[in-house]
Protein backbone atom coordinates (compact mmCIF):
# COMPACT_ATOMS: atom_id res chain seq x y z
CA UNK A 1 0.00 0.00 0.00
CA UNK A 2 2.77 2.16 0.80
CA UNK A 3 4.42 2.11 -2.41
CA UNK A 4 1.15 3.57 -3.98
CA UNK A 5 1.43 6.57 -2.69
CA UNK A 6 2.08 9.72 -4.65
CA UNK A 7 6.28 10.58 -4.20
CA UNK A 8 5.54 13.59 -2.52
CA UNK A 9 3.45 12.29 0.09
CA UNK A 10 5.93 9.25 0.88
CA UNK A 11 8.67 12.16 1.12
CA UNK A 12 6.31 14.29 3.49
CA UNK A 13 6.41 11.35 5.83
CA UNK A 14 9.79 10.22 5.90
CA UNK A 15 10.81 13.93 6.42
CA UNK A 16 9.97 13.16 9.98
CA UNK A 17 12.36 9.94 10.63
CA UNK A 18 15.46 10.81 11.86
CA UNK A 19 18.51 10.25 9.62
CA UNK A 20 19.36 6.38 10.63
CA UNK A 21 15.93 5.79 10.23
CA UNK A 22 15.53 7.04 6.36
CA UNK A 23 18.97 5.32 5.68
CA UNK A 24 16.71 1.96 6.42
CA UNK A 25 13.84 3.13 5.07
CA UNK A 26 15.37 3.57 2.00
CA UNK A 27 15.77 -0.39 1.28
CA UNK A 28 12.80 -1.40 1.08
CA UNK A 29 12.15 -0.71 -2.16
CA UNK A 30 12.96 1.93 -5.19
CA UNK A 31 10.07 4.22 -4.86
CA UNK A 32 11.04 4.41 -0.71
CA UNK A 33 14.51 5.12 -2.17
CA UNK A 34 13.36 7.96 -4.21
CA UNK A 35 11.71 9.82 -1.65
CA UNK A 36 14.01 8.90 1.26
CA UNK A 37 16.63 10.67 -0.86
CA UNK A 38 13.86 13.78 -1.46
CA UNK A 39 13.64 13.25 2.04
CA UNK A 40 17.42 14.38 2.85
CA UNK A 41 17.43 17.07 0.29
CA UNK A 42 14.19 19.14 2.11
CA UNK A 43 16.18 18.21 5.82
CA UNK A 44 19.18 20.87 3.84
CA UNK A 45 21.80 18.08 4.78
CA UNK A 46 24.76 18.97 4.05
CA UNK A 47 27.80 16.86 1.98
CA UNK A 48 31.42 17.86 3.28
CA UNK A 49 33.57 17.74 0.43
CA UNK A 50 37.26 17.59 0.49
CA UNK A 51 39.37 19.84 -2.32
CA UNK A 52 40.56 16.94 -4.67
CA UNK A 53 40.96 15.32 -8.10
CA UNK A 54 39.52 12.53 -6.11
CA UNK A 55 36.61 14.20 -5.43
CA UNK A 56 35.38 14.86 -9.43
CA UNK A 57 33.69 12.19 -9.35
CA UNK A 58 31.33 12.36 -5.75
CA UNK A 59 30.54 15.81 -6.85
CA UNK A 60 28.92 14.18 -10.39
CA UNK A 61 26.80 11.85 -8.44
CA UNK A 62 25.91 14.30 -5.94
CA UNK A 63 24.80 16.65 -8.80
CA UNK A 64 23.04 13.69 -10.31
CA UNK A 65 21.07 13.09 -7.24
CA UNK A 66 20.07 17.29 -6.51
CA UNK A 67 21.74 17.47 -3.80
CA UNK A 68 21.64 21.00 -2.95
CA UNK A 69 23.57 21.76 0.25
CA UNK A 70 27.53 21.78 0.40
CA UNK A 71 30.52 22.46 1.95
CA UNK A 72 34.03 22.27 0.93
CA UNK A 73 37.11 21.92 3.03
CA UNK A 74 40.78 22.67 2.22
CA UNK A 75 40.41 24.75 -0.86
CA UNK A 76 43.06 27.17 -1.81
CA UNK A 77 44.49 28.66 -5.40
CA UNK A 78 45.78 25.11 -6.42
CA UNK A 79 44.40 24.24 -9.78
CA UNK A 80 43.16 21.24 -8.12
CA UNK A 81 41.00 23.89 -5.95
CA UNK A 82 40.17 25.22 -9.52
CA UNK A 83 38.87 22.54 -11.18
CA UNK A 84 36.94 20.91 -8.27
CA UNK A 85 35.08 24.45 -8.26
CA UNK A 86 34.63 24.46 -11.84
CA UNK A 87 32.87 20.87 -11.48
CA UNK A 88 30.98 21.61 -8.89
CA UNK A 89 29.41 24.91 -10.65
CA UNK A 90 28.75 22.37 -13.64
CA UNK A 91 26.91 19.54 -12.00
CA UNK A 92 25.81 21.80 -8.73
CA UNK A 93 25.53 24.72 -9.45
CA UNK A 94 21.91 25.03 -10.99
CA UNK A 95 20.26 23.77 -8.26
CA UNK A 96 22.78 24.69 -5.21
CA UNK A 97 20.86 26.23 -2.49
CA UNK A 98 23.82 26.81 0.36
CA UNK A 99 27.43 26.67 -0.24
CA UNK A 100 30.04 26.80 2.40
CA UNK A 101 33.34 27.69 1.63
CA UNK A 102 34.29 28.73 5.21
CA UNK A 103 38.36 28.26 6.47
CA UNK A 104 39.41 28.49 2.37
CA UNK A 105 41.29 30.14 0.43
CA UNK A 106 40.09 30.37 -3.25
CA UNK A 107 40.94 32.87 -5.62
CA UNK A 108 39.01 35.87 -6.82
CA UNK A 109 38.22 34.95 -10.26
CA UNK A 110 37.21 31.18 -9.24
CA UNK A 111 35.26 32.21 -6.67
CA UNK A 112 33.12 34.72 -9.15
CA UNK A 113 33.08 31.74 -11.96
CA UNK A 114 31.41 29.27 -9.36
CA UNK A 115 28.87 31.98 -7.46
CA UNK A 116 27.59 32.99 -10.91
CA UNK A 117 27.12 29.57 -11.67
CA UNK A 118 24.67 29.01 -8.68
CA UNK A 119 21.83 31.15 -9.59
CA UNK A 120 18.84 29.72 -6.94
CA UNK A 121 21.80 30.36 -4.28
CA UNK A 122 20.11 30.72 -0.70
CA UNK A 123 22.93 30.58 1.57
CA UNK A 124 26.76 31.50 1.20
CA UNK A 125 29.54 31.03 3.77
CA UNK A 126 32.51 33.05 3.78
CA UNK A 127 33.49 33.27 6.91
CA UNK A 128 37.67 33.23 7.30
CA UNK A 129 38.00 33.43 3.59
CA UNK A 130 40.57 36.48 4.27
CA UNK A 131 42.10 35.90 0.27
CA UNK A 132 39.63 37.07 -1.36
CA UNK A 133 39.01 40.22 0.79
CA UNK A 134 43.55 40.87 1.02
CA UNK A 135 43.03 43.40 -1.95
CA UNK A 136 40.15 45.21 -1.47
CA UNK A 137 39.27 44.42 -5.32
CA UNK A 138 36.48 42.03 -5.18
CA UNK A 139 33.60 42.96 -7.13
CA UNK A 140 35.04 46.14 -7.43
CA UNK A 141 34.38 46.54 -11.25
CA UNK A 142 30.56 47.95 -11.88
CA UNK A 143 29.87 44.99 -14.45
CA UNK A 144 30.94 42.01 -12.58
CA UNK A 145 29.04 43.02 -9.50
CA UNK A 146 26.27 43.64 -11.27
CA UNK A 147 26.30 40.35 -12.90
CA UNK A 148 26.61 38.64 -9.17
CA UNK A 149 23.72 40.86 -8.51
CA UNK A 150 21.69 39.32 -11.07
CA UNK A 151 23.03 35.53 -10.21
CA UNK A 152 22.36 36.04 -6.76
CA UNK A 153 19.48 38.39 -5.65
CA UNK A 154 17.92 35.45 -3.91
CA UNK A 155 20.80 35.25 -2.02
CA UNK A 156 19.40 35.74 2.43
CA UNK A 157 22.08 34.57 4.19
CA UNK A 158 25.21 35.70 4.18
CA UNK A 159 28.15 34.40 6.88
CA UNK A 160 31.75 37.10 6.65
CA UNK A 161 32.67 35.96 10.03
CA UNK A 162 36.14 36.10 11.11
CA UNK A 163 37.28 38.10 8.28
CA UNK A 164 40.35 40.06 9.32
CA UNK A 165 40.54 42.26 5.91
CA UNK A 166 37.07 43.05 5.43
CA UNK A 167 36.88 46.44 5.24
CA UNK A 168 33.95 49.13 4.66
CA UNK A 169 34.48 49.15 1.03
CA UNK A 170 34.45 45.11 -0.14
CA UNK A 171 31.14 45.16 2.33
CA UNK A 172 29.61 47.67 0.43
CA UNK A 173 30.44 45.83 -3.01
CA UNK A 174 29.75 42.24 -1.58
CA UNK A 175 26.40 43.18 0.88
CA UNK A 176 24.97 45.27 -2.49
CA UNK A 177 24.96 42.01 -4.96
CA UNK A 178 22.25 40.71 -2.29
CA UNK A 179 18.99 43.15 -1.82
CA UNK A 180 17.03 40.11 0.02
CA UNK A 181 19.59 39.85 2.44
CA UNK A 182 17.70 38.62 5.98
CA UNK A 183 20.67 36.95 8.00
CA UNK A 184 23.77 38.72 8.70
CA UNK A 185 27.01 37.22 10.57
CA UNK A 186 29.59 39.26 11.36
CA UNK A 187 31.28 37.90 14.09
CA UNK A 188 34.61 38.06 15.23
CA UNK A 189 35.12 40.61 12.64
CA UNK A 190 37.32 44.07 13.86
CA UNK A 191 34.34 47.00 13.86
CA UNK A 192 35.86 50.36 14.79
CA UNK A 193 33.80 52.49 16.74
CA UNK A 194 33.56 56.14 17.03
CA UNK A 195 32.08 58.02 19.67
CA UNK A 196 29.70 61.20 18.92
CA UNK A 197 29.51 63.83 21.27
CA UNK A 198 26.37 65.02 19.34
CA UNK A 199 23.98 61.73 19.82
CA UNK A 200 26.00 59.56 21.85
CA UNK A 201 26.29 57.20 19.09
CA UNK A 202 28.70 56.44 16.40
CA UNK A 203 30.22 59.78 14.44
CA UNK A 204 29.68 60.09 10.83
CA UNK A 205 32.32 59.19 8.41
CA UNK A 206 33.10 58.13 5.10
CA UNK A 207 33.47 54.68 3.96
CA UNK A 208 36.80 53.34 4.73
CA UNK A 209 39.21 51.34 2.38
CA UNK A 210 41.42 49.98 5.47
CA UNK A 211 38.84 49.60 8.22
CA UNK A 212 34.92 48.13 9.36
CA UNK A 213 33.27 50.88 10.79
CA UNK A 214 30.08 50.26 12.84
CA UNK A 215 28.52 53.92 11.61
CA UNK A 216 28.91 52.05 8.13
CA UNK A 217 27.51 48.77 9.15
CA UNK A 218 24.44 50.79 10.86
CA UNK A 219 24.65 52.75 7.49
CA UNK A 220 23.47 48.96 6.33
CA UNK A 221 20.93 47.77 8.73
CA UNK A 222 18.76 51.27 7.95
CA UNK A 223 18.80 50.63 4.68
CA UNK A 224 17.86 47.13 4.90
CA UNK A 225 15.39 47.48 8.27
CA UNK A 226 12.47 45.98 6.35
CA UNK A 227 14.24 42.73 5.23
CA UNK A 228 16.86 41.82 7.79
CA UNK A 229 15.84 39.59 10.58
CA UNK A 230 19.34 37.89 12.03
CA UNK A 231 22.25 39.65 12.95
CA UNK A 232 25.67 38.22 14.59
CA UNK A 233 28.10 40.92 15.95
CA UNK A 234 29.60 37.94 18.26
CA UNK A 235 33.09 38.90 19.63
CA UNK A 236 33.01 42.52 17.91
CA UNK A 237 33.46 44.71 20.96
CA UNK A 238 30.15 46.45 20.57
CA UNK A 239 29.20 48.78 23.10
CA UNK A 240 26.46 49.69 24.85
CA UNK A 241 25.82 52.75 22.77
CA UNK A 242 26.30 51.20 19.85
CA UNK A 243 23.90 48.14 20.27
CA UNK A 244 21.25 50.99 21.65
CA UNK A 245 21.74 52.87 18.27
CA UNK A 246 21.05 49.68 16.57
CA UNK A 247 18.06 48.90 18.29
CA UNK A 248 16.28 52.22 17.59
CA UNK A 249 16.67 51.67 13.68
CA UNK A 250 12.98 52.55 12.54
CA UNK A 251 11.52 49.71 10.69
CA UNK A 252 14.08 46.83 11.82
CA UNK A 253 12.22 43.86 13.48
CA UNK A 254 15.46 41.68 14.44
CA UNK A 255 14.11 37.96 15.03
CA UNK A 256 17.80 36.34 15.69
CA UNK A 257 20.34 38.19 17.49
CA UNK A 258 23.60 36.75 18.87
CA UNK A 259 26.47 39.32 20.92
CA UNK A 260 28.19 36.11 22.37
CA UNK A 261 31.66 37.90 24.04
CA UNK A 262 30.53 41.27 23.89
CA UNK A 263 32.28 42.00 27.39
CA UNK A 264 31.32 45.97 27.49
CA UNK A 265 27.70 45.35 27.27
CA UNK A 266 25.57 46.21 30.29
CA UNK A 267 22.55 45.47 31.79
CA UNK A 268 20.95 48.90 31.02
CA UNK A 269 21.80 48.21 27.60
CA UNK A 270 20.35 44.89 27.39
CA UNK A 271 17.04 46.29 29.05
CA UNK A 272 16.78 49.26 26.29
CA UNK A 273 17.07 46.22 23.48
CA UNK A 274 14.16 44.45 24.62
CA UNK A 275 12.35 47.22 24.75
CA UNK A 276 13.77 48.03 20.84
CA UNK A 277 13.10 44.46 19.86
CA UNK A 278 10.23 42.50 21.53
CA UNK A 279 9.89 40.25 18.17
CA UNK A 280 13.08 38.70 19.02
CA UNK A 281 12.64 35.30 19.42
CA UNK A 282 16.38 33.98 19.82
CA UNK A 283 19.40 35.89 21.69
CA UNK A 284 22.90 35.04 22.27
CA UNK A 285 24.48 36.47 25.22
CA UNK A 286 27.26 34.13 26.49
CA UNK A 287 29.89 35.58 27.53
CA UNK A 288 28.95 39.29 28.04
CA UNK A 289 30.85 39.31 31.95
CA UNK A 290 29.20 42.53 32.71
CA UNK A 291 25.90 41.36 32.71
CA UNK A 292 23.84 40.85 35.99
CA UNK A 293 20.02 39.32 37.03
CA UNK A 294 18.94 42.79 35.81
CA UNK A 295 19.19 41.53 31.64
CA UNK A 296 17.66 38.25 32.80
CA UNK A 297 14.75 40.13 34.30
CA UNK A 298 14.52 42.48 31.60
CA UNK A 299 14.34 39.52 29.00
CA UNK A 300 11.96 37.88 30.83
CA UNK A 301 9.64 40.46 31.02
CA UNK A 302 10.50 41.97 27.28
CA UNK A 303 10.94 39.16 25.17
CA UNK A 304 8.43 37.08 25.59
CA UNK A 305 8.17 34.83 22.65
CA UNK A 306 11.98 34.42 22.84
CA UNK A 307 12.58 30.23 21.64
CA UNK A 308 16.45 30.43 22.12
CA UNK A 309 18.63 32.04 24.56
CA UNK A 310 21.78 31.42 25.56
CA UNK A 311 23.97 32.73 29.05
CA UNK A 312 26.41 30.70 29.04
CA UNK A 313 29.52 32.10 31.31
CA UNK A 314 28.02 34.97 32.83
CA UNK A 315 29.48 34.42 36.31
CA UNK A 316 27.15 37.23 37.81
CA UNK A 317 23.77 35.69 37.31
CA UNK A 318 22.55 34.08 40.80
CA UNK A 319 19.70 31.78 41.10
CA UNK A 320 17.11 35.12 42.07
CA UNK A 321 17.73 36.17 38.55
CA UNK A 322 16.74 32.21 37.15
CA UNK A 323 13.63 32.90 38.88
CA UNK A 324 12.45 35.15 36.16
CA UNK A 325 12.63 32.86 33.35
CA UNK A 326 9.33 31.46 34.36
CA UNK A 327 7.57 33.83 32.21
CA UNK A 328 9.25 32.49 29.10
CA UNK A 329 6.64 30.19 27.72
CA UNK A 330 7.95 28.99 24.63
CA UNK A 331 11.23 28.77 25.43
CA UNK A 332 12.39 25.99 23.70
CA UNK A 333 16.39 25.67 24.09
CA UNK A 334 18.28 27.38 27.12
CA UNK A 335 22.33 27.52 27.82
CA UNK A 336 23.42 28.33 31.40
CA UNK A 337 26.51 26.54 30.95
CA UNK A 338 29.05 27.62 33.56
CA UNK A 339 27.07 30.43 35.49
CA UNK A 340 29.19 29.26 38.87
CA UNK A 341 26.31 31.49 40.81
CA UNK A 342 23.76 29.45 39.76
CA UNK A 343 22.86 26.50 41.34
CA UNK A 344 20.26 25.21 39.28
CA UNK A 345 18.29 24.09 42.43
CA UNK A 346 15.59 27.93 41.32
CA UNK A 347 15.38 27.01 37.63
CA UNK A 348 14.53 23.51 37.74
CA UNK A 349 11.59 24.67 40.08
CA UNK A 350 10.76 27.38 37.93
CA UNK A 351 11.39 25.78 34.32
CA UNK A 352 10.12 22.15 35.41
CA UNK A 353 7.14 22.48 37.72
CA UNK A 354 4.18 20.19 36.59
CA UNK A 355 1.68 22.52 37.85
CA UNK A 356 2.35 24.11 34.96
CA UNK A 357 1.44 24.18 31.36
CA UNK A 358 3.63 21.47 29.48
CA UNK A 359 7.01 23.36 27.99
CA UNK A 360 8.13 23.50 24.31
CA UNK A 361 11.64 23.02 26.54
CA UNK A 362 13.77 20.83 24.50
CA UNK A 363 17.55 21.62 24.85
CA UNK A 364 18.88 22.23 28.16
CA UNK A 365 22.72 23.37 28.91
CA UNK A 366 22.95 23.67 32.93
CA UNK A 367 26.69 22.59 32.89
CA UNK A 368 28.14 23.69 36.17
CA UNK A 369 25.49 24.51 38.13
CA UNK A 370 26.79 23.03 41.77
CA UNK A 371 22.97 21.89 43.44
CA UNK A 372 20.99 20.90 40.73
CA UNK A 373 19.06 17.44 42.03
CA UNK A 374 15.47 16.85 40.17
CA UNK A 375 14.58 17.85 36.23
CA UNK A 376 11.30 17.81 35.42
CA UNK A 377 11.01 18.33 31.35
CA UNK A 378 9.31 14.90 29.63
CA UNK A 379 9.90 16.97 26.52
CA UNK A 380 13.50 17.65 26.44
CA UNK A 381 15.78 15.90 23.75
CA UNK A 382 18.77 17.38 24.74
CA UNK A 383 20.82 17.90 28.08
CA UNK A 384 24.17 18.76 29.28
CA UNK A 385 25.05 18.66 32.96
CA UNK A 386 28.81 18.11 32.64
CA UNK A 387 31.05 19.11 35.61
CA UNK A 388 28.79 18.51 38.21
CA UNK A 389 31.10 17.36 41.11
CA UNK A 390 27.77 16.68 43.37
CA UNK A 391 25.69 14.81 40.94
CA UNK A 392 25.14 11.54 42.27
CA UNK A 393 23.36 8.33 40.82
CA UNK A 394 19.93 9.63 42.97
CA UNK A 395 20.41 13.06 40.87
CA UNK A 396 20.72 10.33 37.89
CA UNK A 397 17.55 8.22 38.16
CA UNK A 398 15.65 11.60 39.32
CA UNK A 399 16.38 13.01 36.23
CA UNK A 400 16.18 10.09 34.09
CA UNK A 401 12.33 10.09 35.49
CA UNK A 402 11.65 13.84 34.83
CA UNK A 403 13.16 13.50 31.10
CA UNK A 404 12.46 10.45 29.67
CA UNK A 405 12.41 11.48 26.17
CA UNK A 406 16.42 12.41 26.14
CA UNK A 407 17.98 11.94 22.95
CA UNK A 408 21.48 13.56 24.00
CA UNK A 409 22.91 13.58 27.00
CA UNK A 410 26.38 14.97 28.12
CA UNK A 411 27.02 13.94 32.22
CA UNK A 412 31.49 13.98 31.59
CA UNK A 413 33.43 14.75 34.85
CA UNK A 414 30.37 13.89 37.06
CA UNK A 415 32.86 11.81 39.41
CA UNK A 416 30.03 10.17 41.60
CA UNK A 417 28.55 8.49 39.22
CA UNK A 418 28.26 4.46 39.62
CA UNK A 419 26.62 1.84 37.97
CA UNK A 420 24.35 1.12 40.25
CA UNK A 421 22.79 4.60 39.21
CA UNK A 422 23.18 3.74 35.50
CA UNK A 423 21.16 0.47 36.37
CA UNK A 424 18.18 2.42 37.24
CA UNK A 425 18.69 5.03 34.62
CA UNK A 426 19.26 3.20 31.68
CA UNK A 427 16.32 1.53 31.07
CA UNK A 428 14.15 5.12 31.22
CA UNK A 429 16.28 6.23 28.63
CA UNK A 430 15.21 3.97 25.17
CA UNK A 431 15.86 6.99 22.97
CA UNK A 432 19.46 7.73 23.67
CA UNK A 433 21.21 8.26 20.55
CA UNK A 434 24.56 10.63 21.83
CA UNK A 435 25.71 9.83 25.14
CA UNK A 436 29.18 11.57 26.86
CA UNK A 437 30.22 9.86 30.05
CA UNK A 438 33.94 11.08 29.84
CA UNK A 439 36.22 11.22 33.07
CA UNK A 440 33.48 9.55 35.23
CA UNK A 441 35.97 7.67 37.34
CA UNK A 442 33.87 4.95 39.17
CA UNK A 443 31.90 3.71 35.83
CA UNK A 444 33.18 0.23 35.04
CA UNK A 445 32.32 -2.30 31.85
CA UNK A 446 29.44 -2.76 33.95
CA UNK A 447 27.72 0.16 33.19
CA UNK A 448 28.60 -0.57 29.11
CA UNK A 449 26.42 -3.56 29.43
CA UNK A 450 23.27 -1.99 31.16
CA UNK A 451 23.73 0.27 28.53
CA UNK A 452 24.18 -2.21 25.61
CA UNK A 453 20.67 -4.02 26.59
CA UNK A 454 18.58 -0.86 27.65
CA UNK A 455 19.76 2.21 24.95
CA UNK A 456 19.14 0.37 21.83
CA UNK A 457 18.99 3.33 19.59
CA UNK A 458 22.89 4.55 20.72
CA UNK A 459 24.46 6.38 18.01
CA UNK A 460 27.82 7.71 19.65
CA UNK A 461 28.94 6.99 22.91
CA UNK A 462 31.98 8.84 24.77
CA UNK A 463 33.78 7.42 27.89
CA UNK A 464 37.68 8.93 27.11
CA UNK A 465 38.97 8.73 30.71
CA UNK A 466 37.26 6.42 32.50
CA UNK A 467 39.91 4.29 34.04
CA UNK A 468 37.30 1.60 35.28
CA UNK A 469 36.17 0.76 31.83
CA UNK A 470 38.97 -0.99 29.81
CA UNK A 471 39.47 -1.52 25.34
CA UNK A 472 37.81 -5.12 25.89
CA UNK A 473 34.70 -4.10 27.19
CA UNK A 474 34.50 -1.46 24.79
CA UNK A 475 35.16 -4.03 21.99
CA UNK A 476 32.06 -6.10 23.53
CA UNK A 477 29.84 -3.07 23.85
CA UNK A 478 30.54 -2.41 20.19
CA UNK A 479 29.45 -6.70 19.45
CA UNK A 480 26.10 -5.58 21.65
CA UNK A 481 25.11 -2.67 19.00
CA UNK A 482 26.85 -2.87 16.20
CA UNK A 483 24.83 0.41 14.89
CA UNK A 484 27.12 2.65 17.06
CA UNK A 485 28.90 4.82 14.58
CA UNK A 486 31.74 6.24 16.90
CA UNK A 487 32.89 5.46 20.50
CA UNK A 488 35.63 8.05 21.83
CA UNK A 489 37.81 5.87 24.00
CA UNK A 490 40.52 7.80 24.94
CA UNK A 491 43.06 6.98 27.61
CA UNK A 492 40.80 3.66 28.31
CA UNK A 493 42.58 1.11 30.26
CA UNK A 494 45.98 3.11 29.45
CA UNK A 495 45.11 3.24 25.46
CA UNK A 496 44.38 6.82 23.25
CA UNK A 497 42.28 5.52 21.01
CA UNK A 498 38.88 6.39 18.67
CA UNK A 499 37.05 3.86 17.59
CA UNK A 500 35.36 5.01 14.51
CA UNK A 501 33.08 2.15 12.65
Amino acid sequence: MADSLPLEMLTYILSFLPLSDQKEASLVSRAWYCAAQNALRETNVRYNIPVSSASLSAIKSLGLRGISCISLTNLDGSPASHQVLQSVAYHLGPHLESLCLGGGSPTEASFLALILGCPVLRTLDLSGCNSLFTSGTLLAQPETAQCVREALSGLRDLNLAGLRDLTDLSFNHLSSCFPSLERLSLAYCHLSFELSPTWGSISPQVSSPSQLSFHNLLKFIKERAGTLRALDLSGTGLPPEALQALGQVTGLKLEELNLHSCRDLSSEAVTILCCQQPGLTSLDLSGCSDLTDGALLAVSRGLRHLRHLSLKKLQRLTDAGCAALGALRELQSLDMAECCLVSGRELAQVLGSVRRAPRALTSLRLAYCSSLKVLQFPQLRQLSLSLLPAFTDMGLVAVARGCPSLERLTLSHCSHLSDEGWAQAARLWPRLQHLNLSSCSQLTEQTLDTIGQACKQLRVLDVAMCPGINMAAVRHFQAQLPQVTCIQSRFVGGADLTLTL
